[in-house]
């Protein structure tokens, strides 16, 4: 019998061989991946009173059918909030609990405690002033919108996740809030020594321009070994919690300015912890993450690692529910640089026809339809190019469809400008 078991599945197995054998040798032709990518590109028309065309249906149902969505954005620009909003707006009637996002946990308290306000934008330019490079990414004013505009779609309970580590500039307020959560006499001698550290590291900074003048980049270990020891013993929970996220912060971006370790991996398996608590207090949260384009990749990102993405699709599975992958790109414009410590922001113009090589943008733009209307933003459907199978695909066009699920092409973008530059410059 277990010959004949054995036969069988031999005999099985090279009739399935052949059977895929020649569907793929039927479907690999190079020349059948341009129809195949025009049927799966539809125009969106984006709008501040929503989105509309064909795309923004197919959107619309992918949505709907998600727990979790995911968009991978190019940073500091105008139109991907505005999109965002579009989105929060799309997923808060049927429930959204929270949205995750780039910056740390307490940036993204602050964020969250002025995000209602309508003076919110004056209030995030206060902190910043006091507290230059204390937020990444929401120093940006039409993030500090957006977060406002999902807060009042979704309601009075939505929240922000912060998950990634803080900013560079974020020893000042961290180091403000320990002294406020009321620790000891050994803490408190211990961080006030800190904090005037902190101030002078910021002059030189805001003076320098450099980041590397900063705090988390001067202060010594010794120092910090010092207030470890003290807080771990009259600190009080509050404060080590908060001394962990500065030491924490500190590690990630030592790390990356040696060029030593595995910064990015560290990084990334912080961001999958703080979800995953985030998500163990909150059973069947509906959440909508906006991280960098390479943090969401379902399978292994660019860099080769299995990011804040990969995570959340493998969740969703084991949960038996979908994530919805999302890149948003542009063809052409410009977005908003790091220039320094207090600088304006470095307005970079780009454009894709300027770039070298394959790159998809370039083949969505050909395969648009004729009849897509002047500023149309473009959708396509990667699942559709995934269901027919990848074997004709480009390379680049392979490795887009297994990171994502919808890619969305903007014919512009515009930087977006910041908040609180003036306050800080003047300290």
């Amino acid at each position: 019998m277990r010959r004949i078991h054995w036969g069988l599945s031999a005999v099985l197995l090279a009739g399935l061989g052949a059977f895929a054998t020649g569907s793929v040798a039927e479907e690999a032709s190079p020349s059948l991946f341009p129809s195949r990518l025009a049927r799966a590109i539809a125009p969106l028309d984006v709008n501040p009173d929503g989105l509309s065309g064909a795309g923004a249906r197919i959107l619309s149902d992918a949505v709907a059918a998600s727990r979790y969505v995911l968009i991978g954005e190019s940073h500091m620009t105008r139109e991907i909030p505005a999109f965002t909003t579009q989105i929060c707006r799309m997923m808060a009637p049927s429930g959204l609990t929270a949205m995750a996002i780039e910056t740390g946990p307490e940036a993204a308290r602050v964020v969250d405690s002025v995000m209602r306000s309508d003076d919110r934008e004056a209030r995030m330019a206060d902190f910043l002033g006091a507290h230059p490079d204390g937020i990444a990414f929401y120093s940006g004013r039409d993030e500090v919108r957006t977060a406002g505009d999902c807060a009042a779609a979704a309601g009075p309970d939505f929240e922000l996740w912060g998950l990634d580590q803080e900013f560079l500039g974020s020893s000042g307020h961290l180091l403000q809030e320990m002294l406020a959560a009321n620790p000891g006499p050994l803490a408190r001698t211990a961080l006030t020594g800190l904090a005037a550290q902190d101030q002078e590291a910021t002059a030189a900074a805001l003076a320098s321009g450099s980041p590397g003048d900063l705090f988390l980049l001067t202060v010594t270990q010794g120092d910090l070994d010092q207030a470890a020891a003290a807080i771990a013993q009259d600190g009080g929970a509050r404060a080590q919690y908060l001394f962990g996220l500065l030491t924490e912060t500190r590690a990630i971006y030592l790390a990356s300015q040696a060029r030593q370790g595995d910064p990015n991996g560290r990084r990334a398996r912080l961001m999958k912890r703080t979800l995953a608590a985030h998500l163990a207090e909150n059973p069947g949260a509906r959440v909508l993450l906006k991280f960098g384009a390479w943090h969401f990749y379902k399978s292994l990102n660019p860099l080769d690692q299995r990011d804040l993405g990969a995570y959340v699709a493998e969740r969703a599975e084991g949960e038996g529910v979908t994530a919805l992958h999302i890149m948003v790109v542009g063809a052409k414009g410009s977005t908003a640089g790091y220039a320094g410590v207090g600088r304006p922001a470095a307005i970079q113009a780009f454009d894709m026809a300027d770039d070298e090589g394959p790159d998809w943008r370039k083949d969505v733009v050909l395969a648009q339809p004729a009849d897509a209307a002047p500023g149309s933003w473009m959708l396509v459907d990667l699942r559709a190019l995934r269901a027919e199978g990848l074997a004709s695909a480009p390379p680049e066009w392979r490795d887009l469809a297994l990171g994502y699920d919808i890619a969305i092409l903007a014919p512009t973008f515009s930087a977006t400008s910041l908040l609180g530059l003036e306050d800080a410059a003047a300290r």
